[in-house]
């Protein structure tokens, strides 16, 4: 008798805690994306994946451009591709050897709950100098967190860029 009340004391235990745990955990949520970067130099490109959280890039795309976006439905029209890069383009900023470079989106798929955003940047014989601004969600989010991780001449850099610090500038010698 007293093993099954033990038991049940364990079991009620648990219980308790486990459900405080995932009441806190949901109380706070983190505003986070992760940019990486590489300098592919026999391609002469700097190939670019962003990865946001869907819900977060959806609540920022309706509240700039359409209420009526939904991504990773599967019958997505071209308006959100469009949505997506015009935001992207307006947030995410870079300089090459002190020159502003255009930035070609390539494309999207999603991964569970993170959309991946596939930017390029063509025609870069060399870098002596990589300037970053990312100002993704931060329009949204007060606290979003934008994680840039670059690899350019073999050399790797991680950031986290926030509102007050939203830019990272690299030098090649």
């Amino acid at each position: 008798m007293q093993k099954f009340y033990l038991m049940k004391l364990f079991k009620i235990t648990f219980l308790v805690l486990a459900l405080s745990c995932f009441a806190f955990s949901a109380v706070h949520k983190y505003y986070v994306s992760v940019t990486q970067v590489e300098y592919v130099e026999e391609k002469e490109s700097i190939q670019i994946i962003s990865r946001i959280f869907i819900d977060d890039f959806e609540s920022v795309l309706r509240e700039r451009y359409d209420e009526s976006i939904t991504l990773a439905t599967g019958k997505e029209e071209k308006m959100e591709d469009y949505y997506i890069e015009r935001y992207l383009k307006d947030k995410i900023n870079i300089q090459i050897n002190g020159q502003s470079v255009p930035i070609n989106f390539i494309g999207k798929e999603y991964d569970v709950d993170i959309v991946k955003c596939y930017l390029e940047i063509e025609g870069v014989k060399h870098v002596k100098t990589f300037d970053i601004t990312n100002r993704v969600l931060f329009d949204m989010f007060e606290d979003q967190q934008n994680i840039v991780k670059t690899k350019i001449n073999s050399k790797q850099k991680s950031t986290i860029l926030i509102t007050q610090r939203d830019n990272l500038v690299l030098k090649f010698d």
